[in-house]
């Protein structure tokens, strides 16, 4: 019945910060067939799933933190080279959580966004 996730959607605060975030940090490529909307927002490709930032100043989901706590509500993307992507972040001086033995059998990593949305990446 179900075929997957077709996107996420995250409220932020600043566009323009969160696409050099997603873009220029993470590499995320945009979407460039998202229709314009009377609110500010870019979509994004990651495999077979977007992820769509929406400006939407009066939302209630932000934690309110930049802190990265793992047992938050969070998107998970898998990574092809989690090596690559911990010598991107460091390079950028992104904080994460690492947690490469677990209870589960994947690499994870956590990050937080401008706007305090968790991300983790795992391979």
């Amino acid at each position: 019945m179900y075929k997957g996730i077709h996107h996420v959607s995250l409220l932020v605060t600043d566009l323009e910060k969160s696409s050099d975030f997603y873009e220029g940090i993470l590499g995320f490529k945009q979407n460039k067939k998202r229709p314009q909307f009377d609110f500010p927002g870019v979509w994004y490709d990651i495999g077979n799933t977007q992820l769509h930032l929406i400006v939407h100043p009066k939302g209630k989901a932000r934690r309110n933190t930049t802190d990265i706590d793992s047992r938050d509500g969070h998107f998970a993307v898998r990574v092809e080279d989690m090596k690559e992507l911990l010598k991107t972040l460091d390079h950028h001086g992104i904080t994460y959580v690492n947690k490469p033995v677990n209870k589960t059998d994947w690499h994870q990593v956590f990050i937080s966004d401008p706007d305090g949305n968790l991300i983790e990446f795992n391979a």
